[in-house]
This record gives structure tokens, sequence and C-alpha cells, in this order.
């Protein structure tokens, strides 16, 4: 016989203010259909994608079937989600007065599949080739942040229906709880490690996600033509030379980038041959569908190249690690590889 207090800590009653579900051994569950509801109503309504004279915009969520709950077991906690996704969508074109539209539908989006398997079907009222522009602009720039948003939902999710389900016990403070537990089935954002360092901070704003954000301006001079630094920034097998790692690059408007192993990723917006570069940038550890843009401006000099970046849309948070790690990982690795230290002759 167990002596006076051992034995199996889930069937020991402690001493608790609520005296409810000890140890968190009993079943508990948490509905989360409403809010979810209300919370894919909020981050989809008039999300707006633009490119250039195209822009459309989601007006409504036009259909949401499906639920989603919270359950602990044994201090185990469940995320159980299951929606069939429809949104309404209008778009123009500068030059042509017509407004069109179309649908988005967000099928098998449930916690057997991950983010990237989540099918997202673009459709239109029309067959014009207006219509087929703003299909193309939604498929490729629309579906991507689509996907980042049922991500960001996933995340907030968690936090909210995660507080006070599991109970803390005699030894742990509710802080504790919500601090260690594992949850299932819930994906998250990865930190990318990079130095941190002191640095000027300019003016703060709130876009997108509601995150406070920075702008970064940056000059360094480069010994080597402004063609040389264009090459080194846009050809894959130079940049997989200084940024020592795999990469992707699709060194095009619209295409996509994803550097240093994917900690850093996004698409270009612009690109003018030895002279201009613009970015969509982002850290894999920031909140999803946030993204900064980059501007990188080439100026010819009589003896090398100076670069002027400006970075808009930094989180806060971020800006010290996103200044460091651009002198260390692009400015400096750039001249240490290529030589581009060393003056002109």
């Amino acid at each position: 016989m167990a002596k006076w207090g051992e034995g199996d800590p889930r069937w020991i009653v402690e001493e608790r203010p609520d005296a409810t579900n000890v140890n968190n051994w009993h079943w508990t569950e948490k509905n989360a259909t409403e809010w979810s509801k209300s919370r894919l109503k909020t981050l989809f309504e008039k999300l707006v994608v633009e490119d250039g004279a195209m822009q459309c915009e989601i007006t409504k969520l036009s259909e949401a079937t499906g639920e989603a709950n919270c359950l602990n077991r044994k201090s185990k906690l469940i995320f159980l989600y299951e929606w069939s996704l429809e949104f309404e969508w209008k778009g123009r074109i500068a030059g042509n007065d017509e407004e069109h539209k179309g649908k988005i539908k967000v099928a098998n989006f449930s916690e057997e599949y991950g983010l990237k398997e989540v099918d997202i079907e673009v459709n239109t009222e029309n067959s014009t080739k207006f219509d087929d522009q703003l299909k193309h602009l939604l498929k490729s720039r629309g579906v991507p942040v689509v996907r980042d948003l049922l991500g960001q939902y996933l995340r907030e999710l968690k936090e909210e229906y995660s507080k006070d389900i599991i109970l803390p016990t005699k030894a742990e403070t509710a802080a504790e709880v919500i601090r260690n537990f594992t949850p299932l089935n819930v994906p998250s954002a990865a930190a990318a490690a990079s130095p941190t360092a002191n640095s000027d901070k300019s003016k703060k704003t709130t876009v997108g996600v509601k995150i406070d954000t920075e702008q970064l301006k940056l000059s360094e001079e480069f010994h080597c033509t402004a063609e040389d630094l264009y090459r080194a920034l846009t050809i894959k097998e130079m940049v997989q030379a200084f940024t020592h790692s795999d990469c992707l690059l699709e060194p095009e408007k619209g295409g996509k980038f994803a550097l240093f192993n994917g900690m850093v990723s996004g698409d270009f917006v612009e690109l003018v041959k030895n002279e201009k570069i613009v970015q969509r940038w982002r850290f894999k550890s920031w909140p999803e569908a946030h993204f900064s843009t980059v501007t990188l401006k080439l100026k010819q000099k009589e003896n090398g190249t100076v670069v002027e970046m400006n970075q808009t849309g930094i989180p806060s948070s971020d800006f010290a690690r996103t200044k460091e790690g651009w002198k260390r990982y692009y400015w400096d690795s750039l001249r240490a590889t290529f030589g581009f230290g060393a003056l002109l002759t």
C-alpha cells in the first residue's frame, strides 16, 4: 500500500482553488467554431492584392462550412478543425472601366493536411482577357497571401483557445502552464538565427498584421562595376557562393527567391539591369503574410559602385537583427567572396 501522499499523481487530489479537473486528467473541450468564422471574416475581407495597373479585393466571406475545437486530455492540447471556405472578389485594370468578379475556394483545410497541401482555387464569372489577367494575378500573388493568412488564423486559434484549458497544478502557476505546453497539429514559424546589434531606429508605422515596423536605410560602397554587383545579386551560382548555401532564385518580375536555406524569402517586384532591384522580403520567423519592401539602387562611380538600400516594413522587434544581417551576410560576404573590397585599377 502506498504511503500517505504517494502514488500515481493523476489520482492524488491536490489543493486547488477551483477543485476541478485535477492534474488535467479529464477530457475538456472548447468550441471555437463561431470565433473562427468571425476571425476568418476579419482576416480576409477587404484584403487587397495588386500589381501595377491591376488590383483585386476580397469583398466577402460567402461560405464558411465546418468547425473548430480545442481539446485537452492528460495535459495534451489537440486542435481539430475542418473548413470549406469561399470568398468573393472583385478586380479592376487601369484603362478598363469594367469591374470583374469571381470566387476563391478553399478546400481540405483541416488538421489532417499541412498548409501547403490546402487546395485554393480561383474562379472568374466571365472569360475575357481581363478576367484571365486578374485570375493570374490572384493565383500568383493572392494564393500565397491566402495561405499565409490561414496560417495566421491557426496561430491565433492556438493562442486564444489554449487559455485556461490546461489548469495549473499545485506546483504550477497559470502562466507556466501556457508557456510550457506543446500544442498538437498547429504549425508555427521557426526562428531564424542571426546576430543582433544596437542600431539607430527611424519612423514607426503599423501595417498589415498590426505590428510596429521601422525603416532601414543603408549606403555601401563596393570596389567593382555596377554590372558585376548586379550579376552577383541576380545569378544563382554567384548568390549561392556568397550566401554559402543553396538557393531559389528567379530574377524576373514576380519571380520567387529563397536564401539561407529558406530563412529569407520573397519575390522580385522590379528589376532594372545594373541599376535597381526591388523585392518583397521577409524572414521566416516573421508573422505570416508580412513582408518588408527592399529597394537596392546601384550607382556607378569612378572607382566603384555605391548601393543605396531602403527597407520598409521591418518588425520593430527584429530591426537590429535585420540590420546586422545585411552587413554580415550580404555586404561583408560579397566583398570577401568576390574581392569587391579591393580598389579597381
